[in-house]
């Protein structure tokens, strides 16, 4: 028999104590080498530090480790994995306290840190002063408040978080990892809550400035019973993931409005020509960020049309024809109905008209459908055989569309 001890780590005890769904689980050894876990049968995996898959379930293990600051940023990190390091050790370098607990094979918690207290008063506290030392736990601690909304952070936690961002540690922090920790707190509950703590922090000055300059600026009542554009923001994500919407409809609704940052002072409270400039700065995000194509696609289209699509109510035939093309409806309906459930959080991302009808969408599906209907190869051939090329055999494509939509009921 193996003479090392296994424990269940991290979140699995956090939510199993919560009475949440365990999603994944992790596991830690405590009192061995590399080597007998390769003779226990164990298969490694890691790179970084060893990580070892359990010979009968094939979840990943990992050796008790310490960790030693040697550099700037998110890999500046020297790892000492050993037999003698204990349990005790290897919690204490973890980020938050409600992380920081482990479970013995009799369900025996260990919680040197205070967790389940945390747990019980719905706190976010650090661990140690060590969590100063990796900048992405920022990120993580603001992910963990949109998943936890009703969570506070810690005043000490958020007093060391300012002074991290004050010291320039998140200058160090990597795309990739800024991406995962964002995009994973866009899927959370109440994603507005990750703004907010950031926000706080001061990382969102860093990570997004475009985002940071909304908050403030004002909008016109009529429209936006909150006014501010960064308070309209937070609503609109928190839409979104009322809706469940993927996380290319909650990156684009972040990036909807962030031309109204940059609106000069004497156009306010008016935001003409915005979504050109919303447009311009999404791509500059997504670019720092190196976002994935499909978000970074439909970010640039909601910035740019998500006001046609609210004003198309009032459009004519010809009109909503543009619209369509304008979005590669055609080729791509799927993303154009994404573009549409973005509009419908952007509407109801407002004070007072977060249960309003947004009939937009369902007509702008309709027209979808109408024209996606128009047998093509039909009106294509009856063109040529009038002698038609080129141009001529679109426009003809074109005129047959606008029928349709022409004769599509009003919704």
């Amino acid at each position: 028999m193996p003479n090392f001890q296994t424990y269940l780590v991290g979140g699995a005890v956090r939510d199993r104590l919560l009475g949440l769904p365990v999603q994944d689980r992790d596991w830690v050894v405590v009192g061995a080498s590399p080597q007998a876990l390769l003779d226990a049968g164990y298969q490694p995996v890691g790179k970084d530090f060893p990580v070892f898959l359990h010979p009968g379930t094939h979840e990943e293990v990992a050796l008790a480790r310490t960790e030693r600051k040697t550099a700037a940023g998110y890999h500046g990190f020297a790892f000492h994995t050993a037999p003698d390091v204990t349990l005790e050790q290897d919690l204490a370098r973890r980020d938050l306290s409600i992380n920081a607990m482990a479970e013995d094979a009799a369900g025996r918690v260990i919680d040197p840190h205070g967790g389940q207290r945390d747990l019980q008063d719905k706190v976010l506290r650090h661990v140690s002063p060590a969590f100063a030392e990796d900048p992405v736990r920022i990120l993580r601690l603001a992910r963990f408040a949109a998943r936890f909304a009703d969570f506070a952070v810690a005043p000490e936690t958020g007093a060391l978080m300012r002074a991290m961002v004050a010291a320039g540690e998140v200058d160090a922090l990597v795309p990739e990892r800024v991406w995962q920790e964002l995009s994973r707190g866009l899927m959370e509950n109440k994603p507005s809550r990750m703004l907010a703590v950031l926000r706080e922090a001061g990382a969102l000055q860093k990570l997004l400035p475009e985002v940071e300059a909304l908050f403030g600026v004002p909008q016109p009542e009529a429209h936006h019973p909150e006014i501010d554009t960064g308070l309209h923001l937070l609503m609109v994500l928190d839409q979104c993931a009322a809706s469940g919407a993927p996380l290319a409809v909650r990156y684009a609704c972040l990036c909807h409005d962030l031309g109204k940052g940059t609106t000069p002072r004497d156009e306010l409270p008016r935001h003409i020509a915005h979504e050109q400039r919303s447009e311009k700065l999404a791509a500059r995000v997504s670019a720092r960020w190196k976002v994935p194509t499909d978000c970074r696609e439909l970010a640039s289209l909601v910035a740019r049309e998500h006001t046609h699509v609210h004003q198309s109510q009032g459009f004519g035939a010809e009109a909503r024809l543009r619209l369509l093309e304008r979005c590669d409806a055609w080729r791509r309906p799927e993303r154009f109905a994404e573009l549409l459930w973005a509009c419908e959080c952007d509407a109801r991302g407002r004070l007072g008209l977060e249960d309003r009808p947004y009939p937009q969408r369902e007509r702008l599906l309709a027209d979808l459908a109408a024209t996606q209907a128009v047998d093509l190869a039909a009106v294509s051939a009856a063109a040529i055989a009038r002698g038609a090329k080129g141009p001529e055999i679109g426009r003809a494509v074109q005129r047959a569309r606008l029928a349709a939509l022409s004769a599509t009921p009003v919704i």
